[in-house]
């Protein structure tokens, strides 16, 4: 089984410039694990201090989001596609946009 990986223009500086990747994951968690597994330089950027999925990181499978599909136990299928996508959000913070902190290191 295959799935196809969109990664956001925003990532690929901790990607080597890779634009997507295959994966044989069959959910999201596996999926997640892959990718960190693949880029370590991003698990700062898809998960929070305590291991959870940021919550401005929102997944969609085949253009639907995951929330609406069953989340974490939504079965991948073969030919799949997968798009990851983070929130961009308008306002005068001075935050970083991939961690939320005012003082990081993602850059």
């Amino acid at each position: 089984m295959s799935v196809r990986v969109l990664l956001p223009n925003a990532f690929q500086k901790h990607t080597n410039g890779a634009k997507e990747l295959q994966s044989s994951a069959s959910n999201l968690p596996q999926l997640i694990d892959e990718i960190e597994t693949n880029f370590p330089a991003l698990k700062a950027h898809l998960r929070d201090e305590t291991g959870n999925v940021r919550r401005f990181i929102n997944f969609y499978v085949n253009e639907e989001d995951i929330r609406f599909l069953g989340n974490e136990k939504y079965a991948f299928k073969d030919g799949d596609e997968v798009l990851v996508i983070p929130s961009i959000a308008g306002g005068s913070c001075s935050c970083c946009s991939y961690c939320g902190q005012e003082e990081c290191t993602c850059y």
